[in-house]
């Protein structure tokens, strides 16, 4: 029996069962793989410019410090491509476990770098190398977490299971925060000489929890049939040569195109998509470094700080999983256009909350925020990954995905601090920044097609 008649006979009820289990697993790998990534956020806002970059000015160091975190974005792009390739030519499943692995031995690696009083500038090096390395894993952990939940779920609930593999992502702030405000609480000097690479080390624990699950995870049924389908034709063509005849039907040729052509042959979806997703980027990062930095310069405890930023990632998961599920209700476009004008709106106010040196008031601003930001974030793994064709998806979603954290979180961090420090530490600045990106973020979506009712199976790059 072929694969596609097997997903035909199969009982609602396994579906269902099988579906439950990849978004589980997509959803604990996601987490996995951005506590490590996240952490790196935390670190660089409030260690970073201490220990690699001692030497400098305070806020010329933390703008440093993020020119290091921006080198992980930088390399998403890269790890999309590198691994969109083979996911689309060998399987997600196995792309998944590599990526886990890539990044489970960077993090840890990063725990153990010597700060600047050890090696000099060599410290940095080493970060900026590996934090390249935790770019492409990440890269290329996204788009097979996201596929493997959209391809095991039913059409009219992709929004809903997308939904958990970026719900992944504020889970991962979670555990990254609290377990680096546990260790904040030690005295400054502890904390910065051994204290913050705990958690880095720790990766590797996490590592052997990803990989026990990921290892149980079966591979998705939409790209085995593709899989299938072409190798049927194949042989049929190699019976009757009847390739061309199949070509010019619009049928999957038999010597299938390399995904990344196939992608780049559709340049205004890549780029839409990329431009689509970016505000959503740099408002999430914005959030989880800048915001956590400008507290803190304003009198608020660092823990405190750390721990009111858990809570409120911890508040927001529920709603990444709620505006994906809103989503396949409304459909993508208005959900995340809604969460953009809402973010534009609470900017100001936002700020205002962060300064105000009362840690249940910086509770608060972080909370509504990510809340705010949830809305847009939700809907996003299926909007970008819906976009594309079975053979190509891995590599257009990964690639449109990374290009708009490039865009949008790779370098907001650093533009957004060097505009604070420029304009006199006046954040009327930093919100005018802000709300052009969204603003271009919301015409972008307007052009771009609703996915909700696309075929994947149909879909062709």
């Amino acid at each position: 029996m072929s694969q596609i008649s097997q997903l035909q006979a199969m009982d609602a009820g396994t579906r269902r069962r099988e579906a439950r289990t990849v978004i589980a697993s997509s959803y604990l790998g996601s987490t996995i793989e951005y506590y490590d990534f996240l952490l790196y956020a935390t670190a660089a806002a409030v260690v970073f410019p201490k220990v690699f970059f001692s030497g400098a000015d305070e806020w010329v160091g933390v703008v440093a410090a993020y020119g290091t975190f921006a080198a992980g974005y930088v390399a998403r792009p890269l790890g999309g491509i590198i691994f969109g390739h083979f996911g689309d030519r060998l399987g997600r499943k196995n792309m998944l476990i590599v990526s886990m692995l890539v990044m489970g031995i960077a993090s840890t690696l990063i725990g153990l770098v010597p700060g600047a009083a050890v090696a000099g500038a060599w410290g940095a090096v080493m970060l900026v190398i590996l934090r390249v390395c935790q770019g492409i894993a990440v890269g290329g952990e996204w788009g097979g977490a996201a596929l493997m939940a959209l391809e095991h779920s039913e059409s009219g609930k992709r929004g809903f299971a997308a939904s958990f593999v970026n719900a992944g992502a504020p889970t991962g702030a979670v555990l990254g925060t609290l377990v680096m405000g546990a260790f904040a609480a030690l005295p400054n000097e502890q904390f910065l000489a051994w204290g913050w690479r705990v958690p880095f080390l720790l990766s590797f624990v996490l590592l052997g929890i990803g990989m026990f699950v990921r290892l149980k995870v079966s591979e998705s049924p939409i790209f085995k049939a593709a899989l299938e389908q072409e190798k049927a034709e194949r042989e049929q063509a190699e019976r009757d040569n009847t390739q061309p005849r199949q070509a010019a039907q619009g049928r999957v040729p038999v010597r299938r195109e390399i995904p990344l052509l196939q992608v780049l042959r559709r340049p205004k979806t890549l780029i839409f998509t990329m431009l689509a997703g970016a505000a959503g980027f740099a408002l999430q990062v914005v959030l989880a470094t800048f915001s956590v930095t400008y507290a803190v310069s304003k009198g608020a405890d660092r823990q405190g700080v750390l721990y009111a930023f858990a809570a409120a990632s911890f508040v927001s998961i529920a709603f990444v999983i709620m505006g994906g599920r809103l989503s396949d209700k409304l459909g993508r476009r208005p959900v995340m256009i809604g969460g953009l004008v809402l973010f534009i709106l609470y900017l100001t106010p936002m700020f205002q909350l962060l300064s105000s040196n009362n840690i249940g008031l910086i509770f608060v601003a972080f909370a509504v925020g990510l809340m705010i930001h949830s809305t847009l974030f939700g809907p996003l793994a299926a909007f970008v990954s819906e976009q594309f064709g079975t053979t190509s998806r891995y590599t257009g979603a990964s690639l449109g995905y990374q290009l708009a954290t490039l865009l949008g979180a790779g370098f907001t961090p650093g533009i957004v601090a060097q505009i604070f420090k420029d304009s006199g530490q006046d954040t009327a600045a930093v919100v005018w920044y802000l709300a052009i990106m969204s603003v271009v973020s919301i015409v972008f979506i307007l052009l771009t097609r609703e996915p909700k009712n696309n075929d994947l199976q149909a879909v062709r790059s």
